[in-house]
């Protein structure tokens, strides 16, 4: 049906539009955080977590979003893809300077680097899903997964409730919302940020849609429609057979949202005047986008998510993955920064680089 890849495309155009003209960026985020002292960014970040949140728990409940149906909640929890997975695409995020949401939205400004990330990414999730290395990721990934079916699902809700007899999953979003949102809020500072809190707002918002207009097609499509809402790891490389190849079968609400955001991205770089053609500037700088993108390909599908796939879409859901899966995506790009920056994957364990350092470039 080619209205999926039409909404997907919608909502793509506000995140990537957004995300480039106000610099919504994970990896900033962090590191400004680590090595500046400034948590406005990743405030911003957790802003649109807690929004996609809030409507998508309200659009469940209203019948209007299947999150059920979302492999987010399957009760299989692979705990050494979401841990090791997230690590691995943590350090390839910081090798490359981005994750892959970000390498779209740089590639919206003539960013051939980025280009070049977002082809390895893609090519290595398709190798992690489908290809040789699915051969690994079954045995080490899948195999080791726990069954969480005692639950009915792997949402935080749900695994409170079964444990302690009485539904209250309902309670516990509450909670987590209202908790993430004293936090974001707290410094007063950031409440006069307009800007930032309206762009968090909205990109939450535009993740959310995406489980409402794949719930409606589904149950309107004749061919089975996934339930998704965002992510930018396996869609890259659905991306990339999508334009080498032709099978008949129209693009998915995944790959209208690369486009999408792409396009959005494309649409900011313009309006500020910012577009510019870049390359990497040696072969020493592109083996390094190379390693970081390969390992954010195969990280990203053995975590089943990214910073945006489990971060905001995943948390949306409250699955247990999406936390741990975060967690660890944080820890990999603070040991990749401090290889980076500081020269030693050790440092990070030597001090607390959030009282001080200089904010890196």
């Amino acid at each position: 049906m080619i209205l999926l890849p039409l909404l997907g495309a919608g909502a793509g155009i506000v995140i990537g539009f957004l995300a480039r003209y106000n610099h919504f960026c994970t990896l900033s985020a962090l590191e400004r955080h680590w090595y500046a002292g400034d948590s406005s960014g990743t405030r911003t970040w957790a802003l649109a977590a807690l929004t996609a949140l809030v409507a998508t728990q309200l659009l469940a409940a209203a019948g209007l979003a299947d999150i059920q149906s979302s492999f987010y909640l399957d009760p299989s929890f692979a705990w050494t893809g979401a841990i090791a997975g997230g690590v691995m695409f943590g350090f390839g995020m910081a090798l490359v300077g981005t994750c892959g949401f970000g390498a779209v939205v740089r590639l919206g400004g003539g960013s051939l680097r980025a280009l070049v990330v977002l082809t390895v990414i893609g090519l290595a999730a398709l190798a992690t899903q489908r290809g040789i290395l699915g051969q690994l990721r079954v045995p080490l990934v899948d195999d080791q997964a726990i069954d969480l079916g005692f639950a009915g699902d792997q949402s935080i809700g749900s695994l409170v409730s079964a444990l302690i007899g009485v539904n209250v999953s309902g309670l516990v979003a509450g909670l987590v919302a209202l908790a993430g949102l004293y936090w974001v809020f707290r410094p007063a500072g950031y409440r006069r940020q307009g800007v930032m809190i309206a762009t968090g707002v909205a990109i939450g918002l535009a993740i959310a849609f995406g489980f409402l207009a794949t719930t409606l097609i589904a149950g309107r499509a004749l061919d089975p429609v996934q339930i998704e809402a965002g992510s930018f790891v396996v869609p890259v490389g659905d991306s990339i057979l999508q334009l080498i190849t032709y099978t008949g079968v129209l693009p998915d609400y995944g790959v209208g949202l690369i486009a999408g955001t792409l396009f959005g991205a494309i649409l900011a770089a313009l309006w500020k005047k910012d577009i510019r053609w870049e390359a990497c500037d040696d072969a020493r700088e592109l083996g390094r986008h190379i390693g970081g993108a390969t390992l954010m390909g195969v990280g990203g599908v053995c975590a089943m998510g990214c910073t945006v796939g489990q971060g905001i879409t995943g948390f949306s859901t409250l699955a247990v993955s999406a936390p741990i899966v975060v967690l660890s995506i944080a820890f990999g790009a603070r040991l990749g920064l401090a290889w980076l920056l500081e020269g030693s994957i050790l440092a990070a364990f030597q001090r607390n680089v959030s009282d001080g350092g200089q904010a890196a470039e």
